[in-house]
């Protein structure tokens, strides 16, 4: 056998790159493949989509169970295709719905389990089972039945009324009509901002909810800061005029010493010139006196009397 060093390394580095093509489609294609796919697929019939799109949430008692994988017509009703994950429960009578998610007119596929076993995989929900948000047949009959009883005369004077009120100030309310127009277009365009938005809050609050506890004791810790506060109300107002109270006194003392202070600090002032000019005098005095020191304690070192000496003095004469 050829060892791997001795083989062609135009031949090795291009088998090397189909396997990294086949892995980075594996990577990417996860939710397909037999193994490790993303559940069990199944289909339901809808007499209208209601805005349903493909990959919205497939959810069951308000958890995500899956994802919606197609749609498409199927004759006259609509055919959804959606993946359901394998852990998820529901028989063979279950119903399936197209609810709205946000106001934003996000949807998703509900699925309210229903009946006994498990549905098979690959089964279609009738559209006896399902409903949508809306149903544009059904909204057509209500609006035919609704016209017949709206007052055609009534209405033409309203429309007049509203159009005598528009008419003298048409720029406004374009400009009205165009900003309303603006924002509705901007809230769609934030609709992942909104609806992240929604979701961190609801986060926070579930932390709160968590954390209950501890911020009811922080209210209560702080309730009895606020109680010590209050008993010390009468000692801190006391410090608080006491400190006023010394300060007007030394402002009244610096007032009326000020005329006493002014002569003293200006001696101070030329006595501190003359020690000044006379600094060299001063360490020459000290240093000189340093030996006279000296005499003076040994000479007073040895009792309450002088101990010193003359020399070159003849001695007393002895009497015998």
């Amino acid at each position: 056998m050829t060892p791997f060093r001795e083989r062609n390394p135009v031949v090795v580095g291009a088998v090397s790159l189909v396997v990294l093509a086949v892995l980075l489609v594996a990577a990417l294609r996860a939710d397909d493949l037999p193994v490790i796919g993303g559940g069990d697929t199944y289909h339901a019939m809808f007499t209208e989509a209601g805005g349903l799109k493909v990959d919205d949430e497939v959810r069951i008692a308000g958890v995500r169970v899956g994802k919606v994988d197609g749609i498409e017509l199927a004759g006259d009703e609509v055919r959804v295709s959606f993946t359901v994950d394998d852990r998820a429960d529901f028989g063979s009578g279950t119903r399936a719905a197209i609810k709205v998610k946000t106001i934003l007119g996000s949807m998703f596929l509900a699925l309210e389990p229903a009946g006994g076993g498990q549905l098979a995989e690959g089964a279609t929900i009738p559209a006896r089972r399902t409903s949508s948000p809306f149903d544009v047949v059904e909204a057509f009959e209500g609006l035919a039945s609704t016209s017949e009883k709206i007052d055609t005369d009534q209405l033409a004077e309203s429309l007049t009324t509203l159009a005598d009120l528009t008419r003298n100030t048409p720029e406004e309310f374009r400009g009205a009509l165009d900003g309303l127009s603006r924002l509705s277009s901007n809230i769609a365009a934030k609709d992942e901002q909104l609806n992240t938005l929604l979701v961190n809050l609801e986060r926070v609050s579930t932390v709160l909810d968590e954390r209950d506890e501890d911020i009811i004791a922080l209210m209560e810790d702080g309730d009895v800061l606020f109680r010590a506060l209050v008993a010390r109300r009468d000692a801190v107002h006391e410090l608080l005029v006491s400190t006023t109270r010394l300060s007007r006194e030394l402002t009244t003392l610096i007032r009326q010493s000020r005329d006493d202070l002014a002569p003293a600090l200006a001696h101070l002032e030329s006595v501190i010139a003359v020690l000044n000019k006379n600094e060299d005098n001063l360490d020459s005095s000290l240093r000189l006196m340093a030996p006279f020191y000296r005499v003076f304690a040994n000479t007073l070192g040895t009792g309450p009397w002088f101990d010193t000496w003359i020399s070159n003095f003849p001695p007393v004469p002895q009497v015998g």
